[in-house]
């Protein structure tokens, strides 16, 4: 016995602002996610590759292993180090190189 067709869509919680409300809340967490988590890492990344295709024969680089050496030769995949004091020679994968070292981070060290 309804006396009102409002009063009863009100009732069943069929109102599209309610499931509007229960929505707004989980787009704004995924945009706070996407802008602290997803976007640097993505400026990370693209910077890196960056930095991996403008490697050239000469420059000093730091391996994820934390071996510090110098270019010696570039193949597609894998470059070869020559690393001090012995003057050894590692082929490594281009994929392991973290960093370029420039020639200010080196005097410093010394």
């Amino acid at each position: 016995m309804n006396l009102h067709p409002l009063i009863a869509t009100q009732a069943s919680g069929s109102n599209p602002m309610a499931s509007l409300g229960l929505a707004l809340p989980l787009v704004l967490m995924f945009g706070i996610f996407y802008l602290l988590l997803i976007l640097p890492q993505q400026r990370r990344q693209k910077k890196w590759q960056q930095m991996l295709g403008s490697l050239k024969t000469g420059d000093k680089v730091v391996t994820s292993g934390g071996i510090r050496g110098s270019i010696i030769s570039l193949k597609d995949d894998f470059l070869t180090l020559r690393v001090p004091p012995d003057n050894l020679r590692i082929e490594v994968s281009r994929s392991s190189i973290v960093s370029l070292t420039t020639a200010d981070e080196t005097t410093k060290a010394a």
